[in-house]
C-alpha cells in the first residue's frame, strides 16, 4: 500500500535538532482528508482508497462531486485522488474516515509530488541549461541563441519540420514533479503538520500529495524499518 495523503505548502522555516544545530525545513499542512469512496474488485475491478481534500462551497462545486462526497458524508471537496491498496488493506479503511498527518509519524521519508512554478516563456539557457554561444569577437548579438536546429529536421537530417522532443525555447515550468525520499524532521499531529528538508515542488499554497516511499536506497531503508519498529 501507498499511502497518500494531501496537503498545502505553508513555506519555509528553520528549527533546531536535537544536537541544536539549525536545520532548515519547509512546513506542509498535511489533511485533514476524507474517504470519499473504496474502489472494490466487484465494483470497479481494482482495489483503491479514494480521499477528498479542501472543503469548497456548495455553489463552486458540480452536483455530481457535491452527490458523491454526501455518500461519505461530508462536504464537497476541490481535490480527489486514490491510492491502490489490497483487499486485506481495503479493510482498514471505511467510508468518511478522516485521515490526518499522524499516520505519518512512522515514516522516516515520503515522496511529495506536486505542481512546479510556471516561468512563462523561456529561453533554451534557462530552460534546458544550454551553455550559449561563444562571447567572443564575431559573435554579434547571439550569444543566448540556441543555434542550429538544421541537423534535427528529421531522423534523417532532412525534411519540412523539426524533430519531436527537440529543446528549444518555449513554456517553462507549470507541471506536474514527483521528488522522491524527501527526509521527514517533525510531525506534529495536533496541527497537522508534516516538516521536511529538501526540495518540496510549487509555490506556497500549492496543493501537494505526500506518498509513503516508493523505493529506498539501503541505508534510508534501514533507518525506515528502524522507525517503524520493524
Amino acid at each position: 500500500m501507498a499511502l497518500t495523503l494531501m496537503g498545502k505548502k505553508i513555506g519555509m522555516t528553520r528549527i533546531f535538532d536535537d544536537a541544536g544545530m539549525s536545520v532548515p525545513v519547509t512546513v506542509i499542512e498535511v489533511g485533514p482528508c476524507v474517504v470519499t469512496q473504496l474502489r472494490t474488485l466487484d465494483n470497479d475491478g481494482y482495489t483503491a482508497v479514494q480521499i477528498g481534500y479542501d472543503d469548497v462551497k456548495a455553489r463552486r462545486s458540480t452536483m455530481p462531486v457535491i452527490g458523491h462526497d454526501a455518500k461519505a458524508g461530508t462536504a464537497p471537496k476541490r481535490h480527489h485522488v486514490e491510492f491502490r491498496v489490497t483487499e486485506d488493506q481495503l479493510g482498514e479503511f471505511e467510508l468518511g474516515q478522516t485521515l490526518t498527518s499522524g499516520l505519518l509519524e512512522t515514516m522516516a521519508y515520503v515522496d511529495i509530488s506536486g505542481t512546479s512554478k510556471g516561468k512563462g516563456f523561456a529561453g533554451g539557457m534557462k530552460r534546458h541549461h544550454f551553455r550559449g554561444q561563444e562571447a567572443s569577437h564575431g559573435v554579434e548579438r547571439k550569444h543566448r541563441s540556441p543555434g542550429s536546429i538544421g541537423g534535427h529536421a528529421t531522423n534523417l537530417g532532412t525534411g519540412p519540420k523539426v524533430k519531436k522532443g527537440k529543446r528549444m525555447a518555449g513554456h517553462m515550468g507549470a507541471e506536474r514533479v514527483s521528488v522522491r525520499s524527501i527526509k521527514v524532521v517533525r510531525v506534529e499531529a495536533d496541527k497537522n503538520l508534516l516538516l521536511v528538508t529538501g526540495p518540496v515542488p510549487g509555490p506556497n499554497g500549492g496543493t501537494l500529495e505526500i506518498r509513503e516511499p516508493a523505493r529506498l536506497r539501503k541505508t534510508k531503508a534501514v533507518r525506515q524499518k528502524e522507525l517503524a519498529g520493524g
